[in-house]
């Protein structure tokens, strides 16, 4: 008789299986978005959120409120954009280049730092060292200027001389001031009507809250890129291994056989989505809720409206699989070539993605413009679905300080009447 050999990790820990609709609601746990909130926010809440996320992506467009505050707003409900902010000013949080431009919890930003060093492939170092290298007398001069006089911001420098005959561009400053911050010189130490305040690093570092953890600075390669993988996995929740690069945008691409050994070594949990043929993937923080999603106790009841840059909504091919939503940011897209509009808004309804908005926001005269609404192929638009996604709408608009709802076309053209009853019931 033969002896018995050891178990192998797949036999004595067998794959775990969930639905597709569990994988969604693994997903909206983990960022933030399963339920409502069930409390009044908290500045607090503003860096737990951004904690849960990893991370909070910065962009500038103002048709409605500017995508981070959005993000926020998602989860959190009515809270003061303000607290975004002075999280900034207080070292809370930190911004740096992840996925894109993004807020990180103060925890996490010496692990940014540490990656920047190790010259990873994102585009904005790349872009910051070629900056240098062609433009070294100016980015030298500026990075002196700010070391004597303290911290500036790139219109501090518009029609400032540039010597005999000629006047300063303001362009070029603001490339280098975004070049150092790439590289690691300069850091955001607040922003003023969000316009990015530049100080150097080691001055913005000293009031980081937590304070800069300075091992981190010197682990390798291998450490910090295991690291980003799996915060990666925690923030979505659940992952094929193919979603899990763009996170935090690692390269080269995250493969099943780089993430075996984190599940040999109980990292992650292996999970088999029935509808799925490539593995997922769950941290194991997260292995309550999984336990809860195998025994369907993971209930969606938020309804919500996401921002185009929201983290469940920026990777195309994850949403389509996720949520068979296909969904492109079209504020990118010539206006000829767009099927939804400038800056369309996902609508989340508990657990699903069921339509989405072209919104602008009429701060002045206090409207909140729905341009045109649309509902998803097969979305039964019942009486609490409309009830829902009219309430989700008016909260985002009184948020926004523009309360007066104004639809313009909707399709199914059906859903336009009971909408405006519904506002007009509650006084929008």
């Amino acid at each position: 008789m033969k002896p018995s050999l050891p178990l192998s990790v797949s036999s004595s820990n067998p794959q775990r299986a969930v639905s597709l609709g569990q994988a969604q609601r693994l997903h909206l746990a983990a960022q933030g978005l399963l339920a409502r909130p069930r409390a009044r926010s908290r500045v607090d809440d503003v860096i737990a959120s951004i904690s849960r996320m990893r991370l909070l992506q910065i962009d500038s467009i103002h048709v409605v409120a500017r995508s981070p505050y959005l993000v926020l707003h998602s989860r959190l409900g009515d809270y003061d954009p303000q607290w975004l902010d002075d999280a900034l000013e207080q070292g809370r949080i930190a911004e740096c280049w992840a996925h894109e431009a993004c807020f990180v919890p103060a925890a996490d930003i010496a692990l940014h730092h540490a990656w920047r060093s190790q010259r990873a492939a994102h585009w904005a170092y790349k872009h910051a060292d070629r900056m240098h290298r062609e433009h070294r007398a100016g980015m030298d001069a500026l990075l002196a200027r700010i070391r004597e006089s303290g911290a500036m911001r790139a219109s501090d420098f518009e029609g400032e001389p540039r010597g005999a005959g000629g006047w300063w561009s303001w362009k070029p400053e603001k490339r280098w001031l975004e070049a150092w911050f790439a590289l690691g010189e300069l850091m955001v130490t607040r922003r003023e009507r969000f316009q990015r305040v530049y100080d150097l690093a080691k001055r913005v570092a000293a009031k980081l809250d937590p304070p800069l953890d300075q091992a981190v600075l010197h682990h390798g390669h291998a450490a910090l890129r295991r690291r980003l993988v799996l915060d990666g996995v925690r923030a979505l929740g659940i992952a094929q291994a193919r979603w899990v690069a763009d996170y935090h945008r690692l390269k080269p691409a995250v493969t099943d056989a780089e993430l075996t050994p984190l599940v040999a070594e109980g990292e992650l949990l292996q999970v088999r989505v029935a509808e799925w043929k490539s593995p997922a993937y769950v941290h194991r923080d997260h292995a309550e809720s999984l336990a809860a999603a195998e025994q369907g106790r993971l209930r969606a009841t938020h309804t919500t409206l996401l921002s185009p840059f929201d983290p469940v909504v920026w990777d195309r091919s994850r949403v389509q699989a996720l949520f068979d939503f296909e969904y492109t940011i079209e504020c990118y897209v010539p206006a000829p070539k767009r099927r939804y509009g400038y800056y369309v808004l996902p609508i989340l309804h508990r657990g699903r993605l069921i339509g989405r908005l072209d919104a602008k926001a009429h701060r002045r005269e206090g409207v909140f413009e729905i341009k045109a609404l649309f509902f998803e192929e097969g979305v039964e638009a019942t009486a609490r679905l409309l009830e829902d996604v009219a309430g989700a709408i008016a909260a985002t608009a009184r948020w926004h300080g523009t309360p007066k709802l104004r639809l313009g076309k909707s399709r199914p053209a059906s859903i336009a009447a009971p909408l405006r009853a519904l506002w007009r019931h509650s006084g929008a």
